[in-house]
């Protein structure tokens, strides 16, 4: 079931994107009903690497999760939703304290739009000197803006000591940022801020808390199999059982 799922949902993505060069800096696709998966790209060690995020279209305004992680990307991403929706962004949540999350903190601040972080979060871009978000949430927090309820959750460390993920129960949607490595990955990349050992642990509350998730959308790369959490559960095995592994 899980495999045709993927393929339609594989196809889906096709059709939509249909016409949207790959070599378009703003990649947005639809992912099922009012919610849309959308792509920036960056450099990382010389290879050209790219983001996934988010967003909800709500009969009260446009909820992001996660800014573009190509800061020339910040307005048109907003114009593009303006133009595909017409409706106004209201909301950002910032997944972790990284660029390719929290980056935009300061720009969409400036625009009128509400930036939520958790505490965590805020006390590592406070002490680098970086904008924060305006709202300090709890690590576990229900939302319901217009007619979508989701819930932001910390399972504790793993990519990052402030990595949250996002819940929608109805939909059964599971936004994971770079808490998520895509069923693609063949390791877990980027670990200067990681703690692999309570990766392992906050993997394993996710997936008790959140039961079947019928979408999960990763960090990086391809965001269309939903495998992908069982796979960076394999990649935190994987790695552990190597000798001399500290994290």
């Amino acid at each position: 079931m899980r495999k045709i799922a993927s393929i339609v949902l594989f196809l889906v993505i096709v059709l939509n994107s249909f016409g949207q060069s790959k070599n378009s800096p703003l990649q947005i696709s639809h992912l099922t009903g009012d919610f849309y998966v959308y792509r920036t790209f960056n450099d990382y060690k010389g290879n050209k690497i790219s983001a996934n995020a988010m967003y909800v279209v709500t009969d009260k305004g446009v909820v992001l999760f996660d800014a573009p992680w190509d800061k020339t990307q910040f307005q048109p991403l907003l114009d593009s939703i303006k133009s595909r929706h017409n409706k106004n962004v209201v909301m950002l949540f910032g997944t972790h304290s990284h660029e390719d999350r929290a980056g935009g903190f300061d720009f969409y601040r400036k625009k009128g739009i509400k930036t939520y972080s958790i505490k965590l979060t805020d006390d590592i871009l406070k002490a680098q000197n970086e904008p924060r978000s305006e709202f300090i949430i709890p690590n576990d927090t229900t939302f319901t803006v217009g007619n979508h309820t989701f819930e932001v959750y910390y399972p504790g460390k793993g990519h990052a000591p402030d990595n949250i993920v996002a819940w929608f129960g109805k939909e059964k949607i599971l936004y994971g940022g770079c808490f998520v490595k895509s069923a693609e990955a063949e390791d877990l990349g980027y670990l200067g801020d990681s703690d692999v050992k309570e990766w392992k642990k906050s993997i394993k509350k996710v997936q008790t808390k959140f039961k079947k998730p019928i979408y999960i959308i990763s960090g990086h790369d391809d965001w269309t199999n939903p495998e992908s959490l069982n796979h960076t559960l394999k990649l935190v095995n994987d790695y552990l059982a190597k000798p001399l592994q500290k994290k």
